[in-house]
């Protein structure tokens, strides 16, 4: 799964690179295939009324940017019990992602009722953890995870998954005690030193 992860963060931090070569080109002016690309990127990551003449293009590098490998690890193992979990080996759903059309995933045995959700089905693991990284990119139930992220970028620090953790609390409804599990998983299993690659 690690090389997974960390080819998944490249393409993101590909496009990042893109957006930064030309960020400062507002005063000289776009050329049509720069327009054409960030116009892309800005329907890929849920930005599509981009102004990129004003702060369009930082509110898209708020969100084109990588997730730190540690806690992608983190998740993936507590999201499919390391992965032995149903979802996990039937659905290739190592992040527990939930889906609301009928038969787009597996049904939970302990669903409640009149709830409606399945556990999304993939193709592969890589397609779930693009859709993870996807997913913390452009939720608005993870702004807070990427202004954590983004204050990292501007004081140069190493985007540290123990530190984006802290943007989770809307993933479980466990919240808080969610972080702490996410910490603790990176901390014991050292999966920090996976952060820099």
């Amino acid at each position: 799964m690690l090389p997974l992860v960390i080819k998944k963060n490249l393409d993101i931090r590909s496009e990042r690179q893109f957006l930064l070569s030309i960020r400062d080109k507002s005063k000289t002016g776009f050329s049509s295939s720069e327009i054409s690309k960030v116009k892309e990127l800005s329907s890929k990551y849920r930005l599509p009324e981009l102004d990129i003449e004003m702060d369009g293009l930082v509110q898209l590098l708020n969100r084109v940017d990588e997730i730190p490998v540690s806690m992608v690890l983190a998740q993936a193992a507590i999201e499919s019990a390391w992965g032995t979990s149903r979802f996990a080996r039937d659905a290739n759903n190592l992040f527990g992602q939930w889906c609301y059309k009928k038969g787009c995933g597996l049904v939970p045995l302990r669903r409640n009722p009149g709830s409606k959700h399945e556990v999304k089905k993939f193709d592969s693991v890589e397609n779930a953890i693009e859709e993870y990284l996807h997913n913390l990119n452009t939720n608005s139930a993870y702004n807070y995870l990427r202004e954590v992220r983004k204050n990292l970028r501007q004081d140069n620090q190493v985007l540290s998954g123990n530190k984006l953790a802290e943007g989770l609390l809307n993933y479980s409804e466990m919240r808080e005690k969610y972080i702490e599990e996410v910490r603790a998983v990176i901390r014991i299993n050292k999966l920090s030193k996976h952060d820099t690659y």
